[in-house]
């Protein structure tokens, strides 16, 4: 497996998001299950997996830190976020993101992972005012080796620079793909200025990208693809255009629509890391086989010139996705 820099860590070039095998998707696979393709993703070179307090109340870091406490934890990057507010559970009159709170946060994270430490230590939702004093903390926890780098989850141009003043991030997380490119205008320029690595999640837009879904497919309630409008049926006939663009070129390369979405996420900025979700032994192999397509300059040049023509209907929004019921804030990236 290739490996890329998120700042000072230095990962394979394609992660696996862990959130899937306890939540959000549906009905996910057993855990043992779940912990064996695990180990199949590392065995084929992925070392790069991510987890959050948030996905199933803590329920993901626990079956996260039972996967991996069987693996080589200096061969492992644990990629862990943190949420800004209480959760069910969660006693703290001092507030999530004062020092006091962030402390009591990472060691239960910790106690969770089963771990002495975690690589890289996000703040999953941003709080307006707040930058500087979260990073100032996560720059303590860095010097006491309780972490080895932070990050921040979709935050603005403004907020990055803010907190990366006080203590350097190492990477961003955000959601990215063919079918979301809005951080290319202003946060991956400074990302690759400033030395930052980029997380994609969702890098083949909710496994749309993938091509194995179609209008005619329905989702359960506890499938957040439910509530997200880019899989209403319109939304899914209207962007068959974009699944047309894909499939010519996995038929042009010799490979899957799924690896083109991810090839092409790997083909424009050489600091971008996709971690995108696999819950069955053929996409762990099929996703982390993307790591060897190459496009070329001038075929990702000119994938980006046909991608200009194609409109994308529906997106990714949150606010939708805090409407489920069953699974209610806790599907939020």
């Amino acid at each position: 497996m290739k490996t890329r820099k998120l700042r000072n860590l230095e990962v394979s070039a394609i992660g696996m998001g862990c959130m899937g095998f306890t939540h959000a998707y549906g009905e996910g696979p057993t855990e043992a299950e779940g912990i064996r393709l695990v180990h199949k993703a590392f065995e084929l070179g992925c070392n790069f997996f991510d987890t959050a307090e948030m996905y199933s109340y803590f329920k993901n870091e626990e079956f996260v830190g039972k996967a991996l406490k069987e693996l080589p934890r200096d061969k492992v990057v644990i990629s862990d976020k943190f949420w800004p507010t209480p959760l069910p559970g969660q006693d703290m009159p001092e507030g999530k993101l004062s020092e006091a709170g962030i402390r009591k946060d990472i060691e239960g994270s910790l106690l969770r992972l089963q771990t002495d430490y975690i690589d890289i230590y996000t703040e999953h939702q941003m709080e307006e005012g707040s930058e500087e004093q979260v990073a100032e903390v996560m720059g303590k926890l860095i010097k006491e080796g309780k972490i080895r780098a932070w990050g921040q989850a979709s935050p603005t141009l403004e907020q990055i620079k803010k907190a990366h003043a006080v203590t350097p991030i190492s990477a961003i997380q955000s959601e990215y793909s063919m079918m979301e490119r809005k951080w290319e205008k202003d946060v991956l320029p400074f990302c690759k200025e400033a030395g930052i690595g980029f997380v994609a999640f969702s890098p083949m837009g909710n496994g749309f990208l993938s091509g194995k879904y179609s209008a005619k497919d329905s989702f359960a309630k506890n499938d957040l693809r439910s509530v997200i409008t880019r899989f209403s049926k319109e939304n899914m006939e209207a962007n068959e255009p974009l699944l047309a663009l894909v499939r010519k070129y996995a038929e042009q390369k010799g490979c899957t629509p799924a690896q083109i979405g991810l090839a092409w996420v790997l083909a424009g900025w050489d600091f971008v890391v996709p971690i995108p979700g696999m819950r069955k032994e053929e996409r762990v192999v099929e996703n982390l086989g993307a790591a060897d397509v190459t496009l070329t300059a001038e075929e990702y040049g000119a994938l980006n010139a046909e991608l200009a023509n194609i409109k994308i209907y529906g997106d990714r929004d949150g606010k939708d996705i805090k409407k489920m019921g069953t699974v209610p804030d806790n599907v939020v990236r």
